[in-house]
């Protein structure tokens, strides 16, 4: 009897080994899967990221500055270091754009799956009547391009302009004309930065935020998507959004791409994305 008993404890462990062993492979398979949906050129690099307010007024510059929210959020839970390069406050609140670089690996693999226009539906906190409002906001987002990418720029196809930079009231505002903004002639590419303390500082990031659109704008190119790029930068308005994050009637954030579906809004609002970015990138 006691050898059935221990034959019976033997029979647990190994069934026990088996059920962990079997989990720990699942996990591998789903891991080595997704690293291969992040297999593209330039999806290790760094991430340059925008976001631009759409229609909705205040609301949707409101709207803009609680996506920089989230998205600074989710950059921190994943370990990321962030670096905020030029905002353009809203006259009321929020922000009418705002452009960050996102330092980490695969940064640009994992955010590339946001571009496209954000919806939100909620109960305005600017309306005095309390009525439902929506509002939209656009996230594009770039590669951070390493310093061995030869990208050519001629100093004669640069307009460079300088302007003193601005900040909220009660913050520190430069006294000289330190921010830049540098137009590339040829493109039409601008690009601007006024969040360092120098002029020569602003400069060199806005020739790196430069080099990055100009290299996508190649890739684009030379890829022949450049149709397929231009026509996920639709009007930042209704009918073209990719997510939807409604606060009422009820709360539910949902992707139209993948049919993906959470109810805990705020916790997405707080920077639990993963699951929306996984969804879309395994589709």
């Amino acid at each position: 009897m006691l050898l059935e008993l221990a034959r019976e404890g033997a029979e647990e462990d190994v069934a026990q080994d088996l059920e962990q062993s079997t989990g720990r492979i699942e996990q591998e398979v789903a891991e080595l899967e997704f690293k291969k949906m992040l297999s593209g050129e330039n999806d290790f690099n760094n991430a340059i990221v925008s976001i631009h307010a759409g229609a909705g007024g205040t609301e949707a510059q409101d709207w803009s500055e609680m996506m920089l929210r989230m998205y600074l959020r989710w950059a921190e839970k994943r370990g990321f270091k962030t670096e905020l390069v030029d905002i353009l406050q809203g006259e009321e609140a929020g922000v009418k754009s705002v452009t960050f670089i996102v330092n980490g690996d695969y940064a640009y693999g994992y955010l590339k799956a946001e571009i496209g226009i954000h919806r939100l539906v909620r109960i305005s906190p600017f309306d005095a009547n309390a009525r439902r409002h929506t509002s939209f906001a656009s996230l594009f987002v770039y590669p951070d391009i390493e310093d061995d990418v030869v990208i050519e720029i001629d100093d004669k196809d640069l307009r460079v302009d300088t302007f003193r930079a601005s900040g909220a009231g009660g913050q520190h505002v430069n006294k000289t004309d330190s921010a830049v903004r540098i137009t590339h002639l040829p493109s039409g590419i601008v690009v601007q930065c006024q969040n360092e303390r120098s002029q020569h500082m602003n400069r060199a990031t806005a020739m790196k935020l430069l080099k990055a659109r100009l290299y996508e704008k190649e890739m684009e190119e030379r890829e022949k998507e450049l149709d397929k790029i231009n026509a996920s930068k639709k009007q930042i308005a209704w009918g073209s959004q990719i997510r939807s994050y409604i606060l009422q009637p009820y709360q539910m954030v949902k992707d139209h791409r993948t049919g993906r579906e959470m109810g805990n809004v705020d916790a997405v609002l707080d920077g639990e994305l993963d699951g929306f970015i996984e969804a879309y990138l395994m589709s």
